[in-house]
C-alpha cells in the first residue's frame, strides 16, 4: 500500500484503503458510473469506477475497507484515482489506525497550551466555565482531543478540532496585545468554546458525517446551547457577561450568509471572526498545496478561495 500523500500522477495504485464515501452517477452521455473518496492517515483521494459493472468490481460499502487497484490521473489541478479492481478486504488484512488522518502535532502538548490559557484567566465565572468543560470533564476532553473539526474543508483529521481551536486562540490573544481595549478573558473564552458544537454536529471517526442534529442545527447553535446550558450550573453568573459569551459564539462566523445567526456586535465577536477566518482559511490553503506537492504551477480553480491558486515563487 502507498499513503496517500505519496501518490504521484501517471502510477498504477494497488492497496487496501477506507472507503470514505461511494455514490452512484451518471455521465453527460448517461453513462453509470460510480464516485468513491478513499482515506488513510495521509488523507482522501477521489476516485472514479467508470465502469462499475465490470467482473473486477466486488460489491461493498462505505466504510468498508477496500482493496483497489487502479491509475492515478490528474483532475482540475488535483489527482484522482481511476479504478480497474475492487475487492472488500478480509479482518486481518489491514490496521485501522492507518486509515484516519491525524494532526503532525502533539495532541497532548496542544491540549496543555490550551488549558494554560484557561488556568491564566482572571474572570472567575469565565474561568469556572472553561474549567467544567477542559479541566474537569475527562470524557469531553477524550473526545474534544480525537475530534476534527470539518468533514472535509480544513483540519479535517484526528485532534484537527483541538488544532483549530488553539491556532484561534493564540491569534485572539495576539488580538489582546495588539488592542488592548479587548476583553481579554472574554475573547479567550470565546475562542476555546466557539467550534465545541461540532463534537455534536459531526460523527467521530471513521464517518466523520454530519450527524442528524448537526443538519438541523449546526455546530453554531448546539455551541451557543452547550455553553448556555452549563452557564445555569453556575451560581450568580452575569447575565450580561454570559449573553456576550453567547454572542460571541452566535456570530463567530462572521456574515448571515455564512451561517451565523447573528453579526458581530461588539469587538470581542469582530476579532473572534477575524481569528477563525484566517486560521481556517491558511489550513485550507496549505491543504491544498499540499495535494500538489510537486506542481509549482497553476493548479486550477479552487471553488473555496473563488480563484485560481498556486504556491509562492521561492525566488
Amino acid at each position: 500500500m502507498k499513503y496517500i500523500e505519496t501518490l504521484r500522477e501517471g502510477e498504477r495504485v494497488g492497496g487496501i484503503y477506507l472507503c470514505k464515501a461511494k455514490q452512484a452517477a451518471l455521465t453527460k452521455a448517461g453513462k453509470p458510473y460510480g464516485s468513491l473518496i478513499l482515506q488513510d492517515k495521509t488523507g482522501t483521494l477521489d476516485a472514479k469506477i467508470w465502469d462499475p459493472n465490470s467482473q473486477g468490481i466486488d460489491e461493498f460499502e462505505v466504510l468498508d475497507y477496500i482493496d483497489v487497484m487502479g491509475d492515478v490521473t490528474s483532475f482540475q489541478g488535483a489527482l484522482q484515482l481511476n479504478v480497474k479492481r475492487i475487492r472488500k478486504a478480509r479482518d486481518g488484512e489491514y490496521d485501522p489506525t492507518e486509515y484516519l488522518p491525524v494532526t503532525d502535532k502533539d495532541i497532548d502538548q496542544m491540549y496543555r497550551e490550551l488549558t494554560k490559557f484557561i488556568q491564566d484567566m482572571q474572570n472567575p465565572y469565565l474561568k469556572s466555565l472553561c474549567a467544567s468543560f477542559f479541566l474537569e470533564d475527562k470524557d469531553f476532553e477524550k473526545r474534544f482531543k480525537f475530534h476534527s473539526a470539518a468533514k472535509n474543508v480544513h483540519h479535517g483529521y484526528v485532534g484537527g478540532l483541538l488544532e483549530h481551536t488553539l491556532s484561534v486562540t493564540r491569534l485572539c490573544n495576539f488580538y489582546t496585545k495588539a488592542y488592548p481595549m479587548l476583553h481579554k478573558d472574554l475573547l479567550l473564552a470565546a475562542a476555546i468554546f466557539h467550534d465545541i458544537g461540532k463534537l455534536e454536529e459531526i460523527s467521530p471517526f471513521p464517518a466523520n458525517d454530519y450527524t442528524d442534529v448537526g443538519q438541523l442545527l449546526g455546530h453554531i447553535m448546539i455551541g451557543a446551547e452547550q455553553v448556555g446550558e452549563r452557564i445555569r450550573t453556575i451560581p450568580d453568573f452575569p447575565v450580561k457577561l454570559a449573553n456576550e459569551l453567547k454572542h460571541c459564539i452566535l456570530a463567530h462566523h462572521g456574515e448571515l450568509e455564512y451561517g451565523s445567526p447573528k453579526k458581530p456586535a461588539i469587538m470581542e465577536a469582530i476579532a473572534l471572526s477575524f481569528a477563525d477566518n484566517t486560521d481556517a482559511k491558511m489550513q485550507t490553503m496549505k491543504e491544498a498545496l499540499a495535494s500538489s506537492p510537486e506542481n509549482n504551477g497553476w493548479l486550477g480553480y479552487n471553488r473555496l478561495f473563488e480563484s485560481n491558486i498556486r504556491r509562492t515563487s521561492e525566488e
